[in-house]
């Protein structure tokens, strides 16, 4: 169970989106909010400036992945926004200066918020949790393989939040990728409890959080020991709603 006072920061960066005008989180914002609900990320810092970068790189540690921060631009990828492999601190500068130029290319009156200084996850295979809004039942969670499969193979299961134990792992179960969690191949098992961990974490948001119409975590790289939300991206509902100052 969360602290009164972590629920107020979740609540604080849900009311400074609405009053900039925006609909979603940026990334560093989500993954704030994932955080204070235990989902585990790689380690991240935000940067403004090539200062700062050349600082939390070597706080965050090699090799990086470095993102654009902007909420004018949705896929990041596309317009070289992101940068894997920065494997030393003489690659962090010439990165930042070139993801700024993408940036200001592809949308000239983009507004940048700095740039994601994270720590690159090692590879494992790749799942995915979501959830959504339903009008008429309540939250909804969803687990399947993720990745760029998500679509190809809807290989996918659901229950309404909240999500006992129980039913994290009967959805697990019910999807034909369990096979890669229980060892595949001569495989090792991957962290079972990990994935079930994060499900009820993100049941947990849903309910607490009115706001957040939908979130995604894709790809959930899960292993032997432990699990990481590679990228987390939070929706909020598309009416602004009057809110609460949140507490101090």
């Amino acid at each position: 169970m969360r602290k009164e006072s972590e629920q107020s920061k979740t609540s604080k960066l849900i009311a400074d989106a609405f009053g900039s005008g925006r609909k979603s989180l940026l990334e560093h914002e989500a993954e704030l909010v994932a955080r204070e609900y235990g989902i585990k990320e790689p380690a991240s810092k935000l940067a403004t400036n090539e200062e700062q970068a050349l600082s939390f790189a070597k706080r965050v540690g090699y090799p990086l992945v470095m993102k654009i921060v902007s909420q004018d631009i949705l896929h990041k990828s596309d317009v070289g926004g992101v940068k894997t492999d920065i494997s030393s601190q003489k690659l962090v500068r010439p990165t930042f200066k070139e993801i700024l130029r993408n940036a200001k290319k592809s949308n000239p009156k983009a507004r940048i918020g700095g740039i994601l200084i994270q720590r690159q996850a090692e590879k494992s295979y790749e799942f995915v949790v979501g959830a959504t809004r339903d009008p008429q039942f309540g939250p909804t969670i969803m687990f399947g393989l993720g990745g760029i499969y998500v679509e190809l193979f809807k290989d996918v299961a659901f229950r309404l939040a909240p999500v006992s134990r129980e039913e994290a792992l009967d959805m697990i179960k019910e999807t034909r990728s369990y096979k890669l969690l229980t060892g595949f191949r001569g495989s090792k098992p991957l962290d079972t409890n990990a994935v079930v961990d994060t499900i009820r974490a993100v049941g947990e948001l849903m309910v607490r959080e009115p706001h957040v119409e939908s979130l995604d975590i894709n790809p959930l790289f899960v292993y032997p020991k432990g699990a990481l939300a590679v990228d987390v991206r939070i929706i909020l509902e598309q009416k602004v709603p009057l809110l609460q100052p949140a507490k101090a």
